[in-house]
């Protein structure tokens, strides 16, 4: 199978393909034209493009349009619109707002799609007009949207309880294997943020005795906001100076948390470890506020998506081993409690020794 190099010239050397980009954006573009100007962020294969026909119309809807860990999944599915000719576009709305994303959600509804793809902010919320495009003999795919009762089928980069324990694991190196930490997420209601938060709970108690879980608060939330996670973990460690580490799951979370680590002074004693984007973490990485960040392609998963969801409109049943064509989708496994539920293997963890090696 004939593999087609689409690497970013920034991305050149890294062998894997978990990238992320800075900037914040509502492509909305309905054209979902073969526009052979976008970049090719994604290396692909073959698989990723075949096709019968080209007339689909695929929209995906993210959390909050203005985040960059979004505009990064934006051009995924500005790349596949370009190498398949298909029309596919993404919208979200201007904030990490539940209501607001359901109404973007009703309008691409609207427009007459054939597949709809959604990260979405509350899953509960989502259900009731997830449930309205199923009825509507819209394919519905989520991601990070494991607990959703109307989507066909849930796409996520990798086991959920897995990627909270490799998060452990590199927080573990920072403090030593010792010392009381807490977790953070998003929103209480977000439901693989708080699968990862809790498989690193899982990986502390089964394997690093001599760490604790902060009594209270065992979770606080950031409101996927780097602002609200650096005032909400000044506030834990003012009132909890016992604490040692920080468990972030938002890709806000991190910066914020090693802010406020940096700014009383705690640099080297307080660590934290979790998902985030090299570019914004590229400083705190490098002078020790923060210890390693984890992340994978959202890029990609919105490449994902919409190779998924195209199978699905030509008549293809996702099944176990199946290949997207992408390098951490190329062996899909499904969960063993949820046949609807998909995941790839494209994890990876950035700290001081490689950051410099992604550029994004």
């Amino acid at each position: 199978m004939t593999v087609k190099k689409k690497l970013l010239a920034v991305a050149l050397g890294v062998t894997c393909c978990l990238s992320f980009a800075g900037c914040g954006g509502d492509s909305g573009k309905q054209e979902g034209s073969a526009d052979k100007s976008v970049a090719h962020v994604v290396e692909t294969t073959d698989v990723a493009t075949q096709g019968e026909k080209k007339d689909w119309k695929i929209a995906v809807v993210v959390k909050d349009s203005s985040n960059g860990w979004f505009a990064r999944m934006d051009e995924g599915v500005k790349q596949y619109a370009a190498d398949t000719g298909i029309n596919a576009y993404q919208k979200g709305p201007a904030a990490t707002d539940a209501a607001q994303q359901v109404q973007v959600i009703q309008d691409v509804i609207n427009q007459g799609i054939n597949a709809l793809c959604v990260v979405p902010v509350d899953p509960a919320a989502c259900d009731p007009v997830l449930k309205e495009a199923r009825d509507k003999g819209i394919v519905v795919i989520t991601h990070e949207g494991s607990t959703c009762k109307n989507s066909d089928y849930d796409l996520e980069a990798f086991n959920n309880a897995g990627y909270g324990a490799f998060i452990m694991d590199k927080l573990q190196e920072a403090m030593g294997g010792k010392g009381i930490y807490t977790t953070m997420v998003a929103h209480l209601t977000n439901a693989s943020q708080n699968e990862w938060a809790n498989g690193a709970v899982a990986q502390q108690m089964a394997k690093y005795p001599d760490v604790k879980l902060l009594d209270n608060p065992k979770r606080v939330e950031s409101e996927n906001n780097s602002e609200k996670a650096y005032q909400v973990a000044k506030e834990v460690i003012k009132s909890h100076p016992e604490v040692t580490g920080f468990v972030g799951t938002s890709s806000m979370d991190t910066p914020g948390i090693a802010r406020a680590i940096n700014e009383l002074g705690l640099k080297g004693k307080v660590f934290v470890v979790g998902t985030g984007m090299p570019n914004e973490c590229r400083a705190l990485i490098k002078d020790g506020s923060l210890s390693y960040i984890t992340l994978w392609d959202p890029a990609e998963a919105g490449y994902a998506m919409c190779v998924l969801a195209r199978q699905i409109l030509e008549g293809k049943t996702p099944q176990a081993g199946r290949d997207l064509g992408l390098k951490s989708y190329n062996n899909l496994q499904v969960s063993p409690d949820n046949p609807h539920l998909f995941m790839g293997a494209g994890w990876l963890a950035v700290n001081k020794d490689n950051v410099d090696n992604y550029n994004f």
